[in-house]
């Protein structure tokens, strides 16, 4: 049975799965408008989660042909996946942060096996052992690559302006730009006064950006090919306290519930990863490679009881806390490393 829950003011939540993920499902927020029903993010593409979509829209009476738009908060696969077929489905634009459209673009024009590639070369740079490399070698050499998800993503029609109210006849939907867990993820800002008049400025759909119980994986994300470097989680930092300033009534987050003060819950966001910081430098007293930090690392299992692919996103998460602490001050390569080893700095 599709969940549906109402929110009020025009606004609904449907529960898509996502398959095989610990998350179970994402929340894609339906918010009527006076030109036709705008959908906030898709879910992921498969087949499952576009019945589950359907019938979730149809027990609100919606047809999918009926979609007017599609707002999506940040390009990954669950969020992001569906969007090419519900406009096939209906002719509605697709909106996306232009950070986020180069991402799409981007991994749209690579040629088989170049993410693989990049993969590759990144770990063995943080220090990974040979044998966690080998599958990703295998699966290079057997030509693996259009398993991976989000390959053919959709290209957005309209570009998502930061600061600005969206177009959308009836509504007042302003768009935040919130890096960390992309660098185009943007949390939309109804600037209507709440349903049940809960005290604040109104409600946020927050994405992954703020969620109620999960602080979100923050890890590298800049382009393979350019020299750019990033601070993934400096900008995570920067927009948890923009969002806190904010003072919504509600959170409307993609995954897990609805919850009020945001702010408390900022807070305690900000907290955490002062504390995870100051527990990295006390690791980084001896020289480690990201590798070896991220397996010393606190997450939530062992290290060897955590799936093969999730050890990859948890070494970026790794690289974008060093590269914090390399950018305070508080952490430096130590010099003639190879593959490059952090330390502590005093």
């Amino acid at each position: 049975m599709t969940q549906v829950t109402e929110h009020g003011g025009g606004v609904w939540s449907l529960k898509v799965p996502i398959p095989d993920n610990p998350l179970g499902h994402t929340l894609v927020h339906l918010l009527d408008t006076d030109r036709g029903p705008v959908l906030i993010d898709t879910g992921w593409d498969d087949p499952e989660s576009w019945d589950t979509l359907v019938e979730g829209l149809a027990t609100l009476g919606t047809d999918i042909k009926d979609i007017h738009g599609v707002v999506i908060t940040h390009h990954h696969p669950d969020h992001h996946g569906l969007s090419g077929q519900v406009r096939e489905a209906s002719g509605a634009w697709i909106a996306m942060h232009p950070a986020d459209t180069q991402v799409v673009r981007r991994t749209r024009e690579q040629v088989p096996g170049q993410w693989l590639d990049y993969i590759t070369v990144k770990l063995t740079k943080a220090g990974a052992p040979e044998e966690h490399l080998a599958p990703i070698r295998a699966a290079r050499e057997a030509g693996r690559m259009r398993t991976v998800p989000g390959l053919d993503s959709a290209l957005p029609d309209r570009d998502i302006t930061p600061g600005e109210l969206l177009e959308l006849p009836g509504r007042r939907l302003r768009a935040i730009w919130t890096p960390g867990h992309t660098p185009g993820h943007v949390c939309l800002h109804l600037e209507e006064q709440h349903p049940a008049n809960l005290p604040g400025h109104g409600r946020l759909f927050s994405g992954d950006h703020l969620l109620p119980e999960i602080s979100p994986h923050i890890g590298l994300y800049e382009d393979p090919e350019e020299a750019l470097v990033t601070d993934p989680l400096g900008d995570y930092l920067d927009s948890l306290e923009r969002i806190g300033r904010l003072g919504v009534a509600e959170v409307l987050p993609a995954h897990q519930y609805a919850f009020t003060d945001a702010a408390a819950r900022v807070r305690e966001l900000l907290e955490h990863h002062e504390e995870r910081l100051a527990g990295l430098r006390r690791l980084l007293a001896e020289p480690l490679t990201p590798w070896q930090l991220a397996t010393r690392m606190e997450w939530n299992r062992p290290w060897d009881q955590i799936p093969y692919g999730s050890q990859n996103i948890a070494v970026s998460e790794a690289e974008a806390h060093l590269r914090r602490l390399v950018k305070l001050g508080h952490v430096e390569a130590v010099e003639g490393t190879d593959p490059v080893r952090y330390a502590a700095v005093g």
